[in-house]
């Protein structure tokens, strides 16, 4: 997935038909004949490939990032960042140049600064990037005042008692008639922030919001491990539970968790596992009777998703609609029309970016779970 020049990443590799134009649309490829082809460029995705890669040995590195370490191919996004005008990229940058120690972090904490400044609602995800950026610039640069603002901005977008996440921080960023569903990424990007606002100083409050979102998604866990898509950030209820993103299911998911459980949160080693066993045998196409896997190995891949094939996203904009007037309605006939036995063929390098950051972590807890004498969960190793 690394880019032509060898200094960026691929927005996708999608699959399409052996022989076809790199053009064909994604997800129609039979398994049998596909070949795959790069699409666009990400540096969201690079910085993800980065806080990743960071993890495996020198030679291993070097060989994913185009010949460069993980700091060197972070301080080459923050030259990048002059250029770079989203929040939620920034903020990535940044972490990967305190994660990485690589030259550049200063400068890169005032681009987000910049792209921080005014007093306006944020998308969750972008928020939390932010706060989880700060917080891995703790012990490198005086950051407490944007800290602590960036805290109480994910704190205060709960809407009253729920403990999950809305998908923005405040009004104005999302159409009223569907201001009150949110995505799995607004759960798992905020509960890893808060923990590791908590690891990286003494915050039992952000703790306490993490633990409870994190209990919330594992209660809402599918039978067959499905970590869903689609939620009611008021009622802390499922809106729609499909497409399933293999990314939630062995990367997004364990990297967040078990940030909360090293810093000092529960374990939910049980759900990671179960999410896992998905990936193994998802059940939809057990049920549809399709045999294709979604994880490719003589590919490289694992499939994106799993999804309905409703056009237009269909299920999701009546469910989302439904809810807004009659909270938990889950139109019940939709899935009898709609069953999720379509596959989406193609993967994103934030997958694997993830994933690394998920399963080649240390093994030796933060500061802040060893004053809540909390224990890594045994799932990991």
């Amino acid at each position: 997935m690394l880019g032509p020049g060898g200094d960026t990443f691929v927005f996708t590799r999608a699959a399409t038909p052996a022989g076809a134009t790199a053009g064909a649309t994604a997800g129609t490829a039979p398994a049998a004949a596909t070949a795959l082809a790069g699409r666009g460029e990400s540096v969201r995705y690079a910085a993800i490939t980065v806080l990743g890669a960071r993890l495996l040995p020198e030679p291993r590195q070097r060989a994913v990032l185009g010949g460069r370490t993980a700091r060197e191919f972070a301080a080459l996004l923050v030259e990048r960042l002059p250029r770079v005008d989203d929040l939620g990229d920034a903020a990535l940058i940044a972490w990967a140049a305190a994660d990485t120690g690589a030259d550049g972090l200063a400068a890169a904490l005032d681009r987000v600064a910049a792209l921080d400044a005014d007093a306006g609602p944020r998308f969750t995800v972008e928020a939390a990037w932010v706060l989880s950026a700060l917080a891995a610039a703790r012990a490198s640069a005086d950051v407490e005042r944007p800290l602590a603002a960036a805290r109480d901005r994910l704190l205060r977008a709960r809407v009253g008692d729920s403990p999950l996440f809305p998908h923005a921080t405040g009004p104005g960023k999302v159409p009223g008639y569907r201001a009150h569903v949110s995505c799995f990424a607004d759960q798992t990007y905020p509960l890893q922030a808060l923990a590791r606002a908590h690891a990286t100083g003494d915050d039992p409050e952000a703790l306490a919001a993490a633990d409870a979102c994190a209990a919330r998604i594992c209660e809402l866990q599918g039978d067959g491990g499905q970590w869903w898509w689609h939620y009611d950030a008021r009622t802390g209820r499922t809106v729609e539970g499909y497409p399933v993103y293999s990314v939630h299911q062995h990367a997004m998911a364990p990297t967040a968790l078990f940030d909360l459980a090293d810093a000092g949160g529960g374990d939910y080693g049980r759900w990671i596992r179960r999410g896992l066993a998905w990936m193994a045998a998802p059940p939809e196409l057990a049920a549809a009777g399709v045999e294709e896997p979604m994880i490719q190995d003589a590919l490289g891949v694992t499939w994106r998703k799993v999804h309905r094939g409703d056009p237009r996203k269909a299920v999701r904009a009546a469910r989302g609609l439904a809810t807004r007037v009659r909270p938990g309605d889950r139109l019940a006939l939709l899935d009898r029309v709609y069953r999720p036995a379509a596959i989406d063929r193609e993967c994103r390098p934030y997958e694997f970016g993830w994933m690394l950051h998920a399963w080649l972590a240390p093994a030796q807890p933060p500061a802040a779970a060893s004053r809540t004498c909390a224990a890594r969960p045994e799932a990991r190793a």
